[in-house]
């Protein structure tokens, strides 16, 4: 006959209903941060890896089975120099600031053909990579940001024919192309910073998405791309400092071609709006990003 024998000394009685427990399992939450003017520069190095493969994939594919290849990233800004300069110089006599107007015209689309596909291309892109948004985690940010980045590369190409072009017409840059990077950098994040506003509110507004293109057909209009500030009224001047692009094209055109130095009272005021949409778009795209995932 089988007896219970008594309890070690030390030892301690086990309730029978702890018998049956699974031991528990972490649960990781990871949530948005909850700063609305917080980057989270170090989740986006982390995952930095994957921006590159991004930026890579859709460079990749926007030229894939193209017979010339990324030779559009040139071929673009000539043909629409060459159909400008016939336009606007030839018929229209519109002036160029004492510069070859093939050449103003050029420089002039270096920052626009970026700024207008990048902003063409980020407007759209969380609803683009909604199959990655609803089942990965990664800093949302990395979408527009790889979208915004991405024509970056057709900038980097155009640039090129840039060299050729002022030989050919003999114009040379100043001291001032030293300041060139500075430019480059304020057309980037002027970019991120419209990038960010669309593709937060095209999640939640897919009316977004057909008003991008005819918003990028009037901005480009109300930029000086194929004109000269100098056509504008005084009385209109400071209103029209207000378009970020006005400082960008100014600068470019001026770093590039060493034309006189752009107006600060023009230039100051566009540059201040480029901040002051980055804030308000990166404070707008944290506010929405908790809702990414449920809304798209």
């Amino acid at each position: 006959m089988n007896r219970l024998e008594p309890a070690a000394a030390g030892s301690r009685l086990v309730p029978m209903g702890e018998l049956h427990k699974e031991p528990r399992t972490p649960t990781v939450r990871i949530r948005p941060s909850r700063g609305l003017f917080h980057l989270d520069l170090q989740a986006i190095w982390q995952y930095r890896e994957l921006l590159v493969f991004l930026i890579w994939r859709d460079t990749k594919v926007r030229y894939k089975q193209a017979v010339i290849g990324a030779g559009w990233a040139v071929f673009q800004p000539l043909i629409s120099m060459l159909l400008f300069t016939a336009i606007f110089s030839y018929l229209a006599k519109l002036p160029s600031e004492g510069v070859p107007y093939p050449l103003f015209a050029y420089a002039g689309l270096l920052p626009w053909n970026f700024i207008a596909q990048a902003t063409s291309r980020s407007g759209t892109s969380l609803v683009g990579e909604s199959h990655l948004i609803s089942k990965v985690y990664f800093p949302r940010l990395i979408i527009p940001l790889a979208a915004a980045a991405t024509p970056a590369v057709d900038l980097l190409c155009a640039l090129v024919l840039m060299v050729p072009l002022m030989l050919w017409f003999g114009v040379m840059p100043g001291w001032q192309i030293v300041l060139f990077p500075l430019f480059v950098l304020i057309a980037l994040l002027a970019t991120l910073a419209v990038s960010l506003w669309f593709s937060a509110l095209h999640v939640k507004f897919r009316d977004v998405g057909h008003i991008i293109p005819f918003f990028v057909q009037f901005w480009m209009f109300a930029s000086p791309v194929v004109y000269p500030v100098s056509l504008i009224p005084d009385r209109w001047r400071v209103w029209y400092s207000l378009n970020p692009v006005v400082g960008i094209v100014e600068g470019f055109r001026w770093t590039l071609l060493g034309q006189r130095p752009p107006d600060l009272a023009t230039i100051l005021p566009s540059i201040g709006i480029v901040v002051v949409l980055f804030v308000s778009g990166v404070v707008y795209f944290k506010r929405m990003e908790r809702t990414f995932a449920d809304v798209i």
